[in-house]
């Protein structure tokens, strides 16, 4: 859209307020507000004042920055009751005579890679498809304190309510997959959440029940551009928490809420174009794809350990990436295999859907970072021709879980911890910080931020701990 368009759609629509939603160091929204009739042109070439050191972010230059709204991501909120129009956009340095872009800001870094994989000519476009999977919980309340540290939550269809739901309508454990009506409580609650999805232009495929019977769900949205999918991807959490919310019920992307059930990630497709061309696809290559495919992959595997700071940047994060739950554990990659960390898609036959996934990410990163440094760590995988198969990162045809122990003991794995990765991160992010993309003092602030995040976890007392050592 145009600013005209904006402006237009302002008066049809009888908007009353306009609000901008910007992004801190976390991928959480912020949002500042102005009424309607204060919109102008100048507003979208002015900005709207912020403090960026409240967002996380330890500038170098003056914390004072401006937001400029995107036209182009301008939508109708579907959750204010006083009709408002929402949109993101960027964040720039107050300089003279003109604004710059403000390096660390997230929005900025996801456009900066994809300007750095146009120059080095190996592809234009990324496209992307993260599946999202989240938990709706009927009830949920926590508190940690010196009297008090513990979690309830309660889902109506769980197995755990067989006693208690006086119609009889539960699931049993890991058995809610794909399961239908009348197990299916939160069907029309999904269905809703994909209607704003549409409304706010997020083509998607399909939503369905996962696999934990405790309310675990996935929607999945069409291949998208990266750069628009990350934005996408911040709407998308938004709708799936506010309409939960309608509906009475608690909105979760933790990657692994429930002790014992299928834990929820963030699988990452992806594929590249150059002037429309898919790079991806070879008609002779293994599962049909090609060698820039290959090196790509390659690149991800080799980082991989630094790269699960920016994809799993929480401590929960390592209680879902764990065997035995179809979470990938294994660096490497293979066809329909999912407990490799990379898997190709069999069903993805026609070259231009030819692609891989990404399996370890998980939806409590911020997905700028995320999506970023996948770019990054691919494209060093095809500049630097890292071949994972000679590197002995696959094809895994086989079900790693199934391996004998002597074979598992030869196989690399993730991180086992927040504190882990980042080590890794520390020692491995030149791939990042080429082309300006990710800037260095960005990387130490993140680093030390969730340093201070690992070390306050693990000074918390666990009610587990209580069963374990309790009476010893």
């Amino acid at each position: 859209m145009t600013i005209q368009e904006v402006i237009s759609l302002i008066r049809e629509k009888d908007i009353k307020m306009v609000d901008f939603k910007m992004v801190d160091i976390n991928g959480q929204y912020r949002h500042v507000t102005i009424p309607a009739e204060n919109f102008s042109e100048d507003t979208m070439k002015s900005g709207i004042g912020f403090d960026a050191s409240n967002y996380g972010y330890a500038v170098v230059e003056k914390s004072d920055m401006v937001f400029i709204p995107d036209p182009d991501t301008a939508v109708i909120d579907p959750f204010c009751t006083i009709p408002t129009l929402s949109m993101t956009g960027n964040a720039m340095i107050i300089d003279s005579p003109e604004n710059r872009p403000l390096p660390q800001y997230p929005r900025n870094i996801v456009l900066a890679a994809e300007q750095y994989m146009k120059d080095s000519g190996i592809a234009d476009t990324m496209l992307i498809l993260p599946e999202f999977e989240f938990y709706l919980f009927d009830q949920v309340g926590w508190e940690v304190s010196g009297k008090n540290i513990g979690v309830t939550v309660d889902a109506k269809q769980s197995y755990w309510n067989s006693a208690s739901e006086g119609l009889g309508v539960v699931v049993p454990k890991q058995k809610n997959y794909h399961i239908a009506k009348p197990f299916d409580i939160s069907y029309e609650c999904r269905s809703e959440m994909v209607m704003h999805m549409l409304d706010a232009g997020i083509e998607i495929n399909y939503h369905h029940p996962e696999v934990a019977a405790s309310g675990q769900f996935e929607i999945e949205p069409q291949l998208g551009v990266m750069s628009r999918m990350a934005d996408a991807t911040m709407m998308i959490k938004y709708i799936i928490h506010n309409t939960a919310l309608k509906y009475g019920k608690s909105a979760t992307f933790m990657p692994k809420p429930i002790y014992g059930e299928a834990g929820s990630g963030m699988h990452v497709h992806m594929l590249l174009f150059k002037d429309g061309v898919p790079v991806f696809s070879d008609d002779n290559g293994y599962s049909h794809l090609s060698e820039t495919a290959h090196y790509f992959m390659g690149g991800l595997l080799k980082h991989i350990a630094s790269l699960c700071a920016l994809t799993n940047p929480s401590t929960n994060s390592f209680k879902r990436l764990v065997p035995g739950f179809e979470a990938p554990v294994t660096v490497g990659y293979a066809t329909s295999n999912r407990s490799a960390v990379i898997r190709i898609p069999a069903y993805a036959k026609s070259p231009d859907k030819r692609r891989f996934e990404l399996r370890n990410p998980d939806a409590t990163c911020n997905p700028y970072f995320c999506y970023a440094a996948i770019l990054m760590a691919g494209l060093d995988g095809v500049k630097n021709k890292i071949d994972p198969h000679a590197n002995g990162w696959g094809p895994y045809d086989v079900n790693l879980y199934h391996l004998p122990e002597e074979e598992k003991a030869k196989l690399k794995g993730l991180p086992t911890s927040l504190d882990e990765a980042l080590n890794a991160l520390e020692a491995d992010h030149d791939y990042l910080t080429a082309g300006g993309v990710f800037p260095e003092e960005l990387l130490k602030n993140f680093i030390k931020t969730k340093r201070e995040e690992c070390r306050a976890m693990s000074q918390i007392p666990h009610p587990a701990e209580f069963d374990k050592y309790y009476n010893l």
